[in-house]
C-alpha cells in the first residue's frame, strides 16, 4: 500500500492540474503496446487542424473520447487512442499567403519551393499549438505515436492509394463541372460546399425566335452566365414548345443564334418550361450539353471575374457584370421583369465566398463502385452509428454521391502524383517519381501542380496510422479500430471516405462504431460563430474553473447526436461538485488520521454500510452499462447523485457517531472503500481531482488511472438492508421537511413518535433520528395517544411530533393570526372586483380568469392557515 499524502485545505485545479499531467506523461501511462495477452481498444482522434485553435466543439469531442479511452483502460483493455494533427490545406496556405502579404510577398513570386520551405517551418512554429491545448483538457493519447497528414508514413499511404485506385481505373483526369471558390482559387468538393439562405432576384427574360416577331420567356439568378449560353431547352413532351425543337433563338446582348433542343431535365410546369442552358457554368445545364453535343463556354476567371469572352464586361466582377448586363437587358427590351427571391446559395465552407459552379480539367475519383460496400456495412451493422438516426444522413451522402474532385489548385498538400512527358504527352502514375517516359523515352517529365484534397488524406487516418501499407504489428493488433467520435457535420466530409477508403483498402471497415455528438451552443441556443462574437474560449474556461469543470459540464446531460448549450452557471456547478467531493475526501483522511487502514471490506458490516455498499454496487451495473451504450451524460448524471446525495449527505453524516466508537476502524474501511470506488468511477470524467485524492488516500499501485475498473459483485446486494435504511432515510427527511416548514431550528430538539409495522427497523434507526431529525427521544411502536402533536405521514409509518416541543404555542398562534389578516385582506380586495359586475361584464377574459385563480389560492391558503391554527388548540 502506497504512502499516503496530505490534501490542501482548498482544491486548487491551476495548482493541480498541470503537475498530474506532468506525472502521467512521465509515467508513461498513455502509451499502449501490442499486448497479444490484452483485448485491444483503438479510437483515432479527428485529427484537429494545425491553424486551430482548441474551441468547444474540440473540447467535447475530446472529452468524450478521453472518457471512454480512460474507462476501457482501466478495464483492462490494451486502449490506444491516437492522436494527430492534419495539414489542413486550404486554411494552413492561406494563413501563410496572408503573413507573406505582410512582407510585401506572394507566393507566385517567390516560388513553389521556397514557399514550401516557409509552410514547413509554419507548422513547426505553430502546428503543435492545438497539442499543447488538448493536454490542457486532461487528453490521454498516446503521445509516443503522434501522427501529421503530411508525414513520412502517412503521404506513403496516400500516394500507395492514389496508385492502386489509378491502377484499377478509379482515378481518372478529366473535364468536368466542379465547385470554384474565387477566393480560395481552388475547386472543393461537394461536401465542402455550405448552402446558406439568401436574398436574390428572379430575371424574367425574353430570347426572340430567330426570324419571327415572336420569343420565348424564361428567367435566371444568374443574368451574367446568358453571355456562355449555348442553347434553351424544352421538356419534348410539351406541346406548347415542340415546334420551336430543332429552331434557333437569338441570344440577348451577344446576337448570335442557339439551338432550341428537347431535354428531360426541363420540369413544364416550373416558370415557363422553358430554361436557358449554360454548360461551364451550371451543374445540371453541363449534363444537358452533354448530351446535346453542345458547345461549353466559360465566361468568368478563376479570381471571379468576368474573362475576355464576355465581350465588353471583360474584367467585371461577376457582380458588377450582373448589374450592368441588367441594364443592358432592360434597355434593349429583353427584361420582362425582376421578382425577389430567397434560395439556397453554394458558399464555400472555409471562406464563405459564393461557389462559381465551373467546367474545369481535374483529378477525379469514381464513386460508384467504392460507395456500394461502405453503404452495405452499415446496413449489415459491421458499422453501427449512435444514434442510429444519422445513418440517414451517410446513406443519403452516398446513395446520391456524384465522382469526387480530388485536385486542388494549391501548393501546401500532397502533390498529385502524376508526371506528363513533353515529348508524347503521357500521364505517367507511379509509386517511385520517373525520369524517364516509359512510352517514348523521353526525360523531359513535368510533375502536375496540384495537390490532393485534405480530406484524401484524412481518409486514410484510421488505417494509415498504424503503419499502411506494411502489415505492421500494430495494424495487426490495432486495426480495425473500435470507435470514432465525431460531429454530426463531418459525416459526409470524413465518415464516409474513411469508410469507403478502409473497406477499399483494407477489406475491413475502419471502425465497428461511429458516436455522433452534436454542437456545442452558447446559452441561448445560438451556433457559436467570430461574426456573434458568442465563442467560449475553453482555456478560458479552463483556467478559471479547472479542466474537470469543465469536462464535467460537457458530460453532464449530453447525449448522442444533440446539440447542447454551454452555461455558465453549469460549470460553475462542476467546479462546486469537485469542491464537495475534495471536502469529503479531507473529512476521511482526517477521521483516519495515522491509522493504517485496510483497503478490503470488514467482516462486519453495519445496515448503513451495508446500504451504501449495495447502492454502490447498483451504480458500479448501471454506470458500466450506460458507458456500454454510449450513455455517458446519464452515466455521469447518477455519478453525481450518488457521490453529493447519498455518499456526502447521508453516509458520512450517519458514520460520524461511530468514528469516536469502538466500531471506528470499520466505518472507516468502508468510508475508504467507496470512495476509492467512486474515484474509480468518476476518473474518466474528471481525471485530475481524482487522481489527486486517490494519491492522497490509502491506495495499491502507481496511478488510479491503471487501477482495475469496479465490476458489479453479487456478495455487496444487500437488498433487504437498503430497504430498511430507505424507510429510515425517507422518516427523516419528512420530519426535517416538515420542521422546516413550520420554520423550528435543528437546534430545538423534540421527542419523536413512530407508529409502524417494522418496528426493529426504526428502533436500529433510532440513533441517526437523534442525530440527524433533531430528536431528543425516539419511541417506537403500533399506536401511541399524543396531544396536540404534529402528524407526519411517510410509506411505512405515521410519525409523531408533540407541537409543544417544537414551538411557542402563543408566539406560533400569534404569527398565524398575523398572516390569516393580510391573506384575509388580499382576498377581501380579489372578490371586491369580482363582486363587481361592471368588471365581470367588461375586462378582458384573461384577467378575470386571473383574478378568479388568485381567489382560489387565497382561498385555499386560508383554509390551511385555519387547519394550523386549529391543530395548536
Amino acid at each position: 500500500m502506497a504512502d499516503k499524502k496530505q490534501l490542501a485545505k482548498v482544491y486548487e485545479p491551476q495548482e493541480v492540474e498541470d503537475r498530474i499531467y506532468r506525472f502521467w506523461m512521465d509515467g508513461g501511462y498513455f502509451h499502449a503496446e501490442v499486448n497479444p495477452d490484452k483485448k485491444p481498444y483503438t479510437i483515432v482522434m479527428p485529427p484537429p487542424n494545425i491553424t486551430g485553435q482548441l474551441h468547444m466543439g474540440h473540447a467535447l469531442d475530446n472529452t468524450l473520447q478521453d472518457i471512454l479511452i480512460r474507462w476501457r483502460r482501466m478495464q483492462g483493455y490494451e486502449a490506444l487512442w491516437m492522436p494527430g494533427t492534419d495539414h489542413a490545406a486550404i486554411a494552413t496556405e492561406a494563413k501563410i499567403v496572408e503573413a507573406m502579404a505582410k512582407e510585401g510577398l506572394t507566393k507566385e513570386g517567390i516560388g513553389r519551393d521556397a514557399f514550401m520551405v516557409r509552410a514547413w517551418q509554419w507548422k513547426e512554429t505553430y502546428g503543435n499549438r492545438i497539442v499543447e491545448q488538448l493536454k490542457k483538457l486532461g487528453s490521454s493519447c498516446d503521445w509516443e505515436r503522434e501522427r501529421f497528414t503530411m508525414d513520412e508514413g502517412c503521404s506513403k499511404a496516400v500516394r500507395e492509394v492514389f496508385v492502386r485506385l489509378y491502377e484499377k481505373g478509379l482515378i481518372y483526369r478529366g473535364e468536368r463541372m466542379i465547385n470554384w471558390c474565387p477566393h480560395c482559387k481552388t475547386s472543393i468538393s461537394d461536401a465542402e460546399v455550405e448552402f446558406k439562405e439568401m436574398d436574390a432576384k428572379f430575371y424574367h427574360l425574353r430570347y426572340p425566335i430567330e426570324g419571327t416577331d415572336e420569343y420565348l420567356e424564361l428567367a435566371t439568378t444568374r443574368p451574367e452566365t446568358l453571355l456562355g449560353d449555348t442553347a434553351v431547352a424544352v421538356h419534348p413532351d410539351d406541346e406548347r414548345y415542340q415546334a420551336l425543337v430543332g429552331k434557333n433563338v437569338i441570344l440577348p446582348i451577344v446576337n448570335k443564334a442557339i439551338p432550341v433542343v428537347a431535354d428531360t431535365y426541363v420540369e413544364m410546369d416550373f416558370g415557363t418550361g422553358v430554361v436557358k442552358i449554360t454548360p461551364a457554368h451550371d451543374p445540371n445545364d453541363f449534363e444537358v450539353g452533354l448530351r446535346h453535343d453542345l458547345p461549353v463556354i466559360t465566361v468568368t476567371t478563376e479570381d471571379g471575374h468576368m474573362n475576355e469572352l464576355a465581350g465588353k464586361y471583360e474584367g467585371m466582377t461577376i457582380l458588377e457584370c450582373r448589374k450592368a448586363i441588367v441594364a443592358d437587358l432592360e434597355e434593349g427590351g429583353f427584361l420582362v421583369k425582376t421578382e425577389p427571391l430567397v434560395h439556397n446559395v453554394g458558399t464555400c465552407y472555409r471562406c464563405g465566398t459564393t461557389i462559381e459552379p465551373r467546367v474545369s480539367l481535374q483529378w477525379f475519383v469514381a464513386m460508384k463502385e467504392l460507395a456500394a460496400p461502405a453503404i452495405e456495412a452499415v446496413k449489415t451493422d459491421r458499422t453501427q452509428f449512435v444514434p442510429e438516426r444519422f445513418e440517414k444522413t451517410y446513406f443519403h451522402w452516398l446513395e446520391n454521391i456524384r465522382d469526387w474532385c480530388i485536385s486542388r489548385q494549391l501548393w501546401w498538400g500532397h502533390r498529385i502524383p502524376a508526371w506528363y512527358c513533353a515529348e508524347c504527352g503521357e500521364t505517367i502514375v507511379g509509386r517511385e517519381d520517373p525520369t524517364v517516359c516509359p512510352k517514348c523515352g523521353c526525360t523531359h517529365l513535368h510533375q502536375d501542380e496540384d495537390t490532393l484534397d485534405t480530406w484524401f488524406s484524412s481518409a486514410l487516418w484510421p488505417f494509415s496510422t498504424l503503419g499502411w501499407p506494411d502489415k505492421t504489428p500494430e495494424l495487426e493488433y490495432f486495426y480495425p479500430t473500435d470507435t470514432l467520435v465525431t460531429g454530426y457535420d463531418i459525416i459526409p466530409f470524413w465518415v464516409m471516405r474513411m469508410m469507403f477508403s478502409g473497406l477499399e483498402q483494407t477489406g475491413e471497415v475502419p471502425f465497428d462504431n461511429v458516436l455522433i455528438h452534436g454542437l456545442v451552443r452558447d446559452e441561448k441556443g445560438r451556433k457559436m460563430s467570430k461574426s456573434l462574437g458568442n465563442g467560449i474560449d475553453p482555456l478560458k474556461v479552463i483556467e478559471e474553473f479547472g479542466a474537470d469543470a469543465l469536462r464535467f459540464m460537457l458530460a453532464t446531460g449530453n447525449s448522442p447526436g444533440n446539440d447542447m448549450r454551454f452555461m455558465p452557471d453549469k460549470v460553475e456547478s462542476s467546479r462546486n461538485f469537485a469542491n464537495k467531493l475534495w471536502n469529503a475526501a479531507r473529512f476521511v483522511l482526517m477521521n483516519i488520521g495515522d491509522d493504517e487502514v485496510e483497503l478490503s471490506l470488514p467482516e462486519t458490516l453495519t445496515m448503513e454500510d451495508k446500504w451504501v455498499l449495495s447502492k454502490f454496487n447498483t451504480l458500479v451495473a448501471a454506470v458500466t452499462e450506460n458507458l456500454e451504450k454510449f450513455e455517458l451524460g446519464i452515466a455521469v448524471q447518477k455519478l453525481y447523485d450518488f457521490i453529493w446525495d447519498t455518499y456526502c449527505d447521508w453516509y458520512i453524516e450517519l458514520c460520524k457517531s461511530r468514528l469516536q466508537g469502538e466500531d471506528a476502524m470499520n466505518a472507516k474501511r468502508v468510508l475508504v472503500y467507496v470512495m476509492n470506488g467512486m474515484l474509480q468511477l468518476l476518473h474518466p470524467f474528471m481525471p485530475f481531482v481524482t487522481e489527486e485524492i486517490w494519491q492522497s488516500l490509502p491506495h495499491s499501485g502507481e496511478t488510479l488511472m491503471k487501477t482495475a475498473w469496479p465490476v458489479y459483485d453479487e456478495a455487496l446486494s444487500f437488498a433487504a438492508e437498503e430497504r430498511e435504511m430507505e424507510r429510515i432515510m425517507e422518516a427523516i427527511r419528512a420530519i426535517r421537511n416538515r420542521r422546516a416548514e413550520m420554520n423550528v431550528p435543528p437546534s430545538k430538539k423534540a421527542e419523536v413518535f413512530i407508529e409502524t409495522a417494522f418496528v426493529d427497523t426504526f428502533k436500529n434507526g433510532a440513533p441517526f433520528m437523534l442525530r440527524l431529525a433533531s430528536a431528543s427521544a425516539v419511541q417506537v411502536g403500533e399506536s401511541f395517544a399524543v396531544d396536540g402533536a404534529v402528524s407526519i405521514v411517510t410509506s411505512d409509518a405515521t410519525i409523531k411530533i408533540p407541537m409543544n416541543e417544537l414551538v411557542d404555542l402563543a408566539a406560533e398562534r400569534a404569527r398565524l393570526q398575523k398572516e390569516r389578516d393580510n391573506v384575509q385582506k388580499q382576498l377581501d380586495g380579489v372578490m371586491a372586483r369580482l363582486n363587481n359586475k361592471a368588471f365581470t361584464d367588461k375586462a378582458p377574459e384573461n384577467i378575470v380568469a386571473t383574478a378568479r385563480e388568485q381567489a382560489a389560492r387565497l382561498e385555499e391558503k386560508l383554509a390551511l392557515l385555519d387547519q394550523s391554527m386549529a391543530a395548536l388548540g
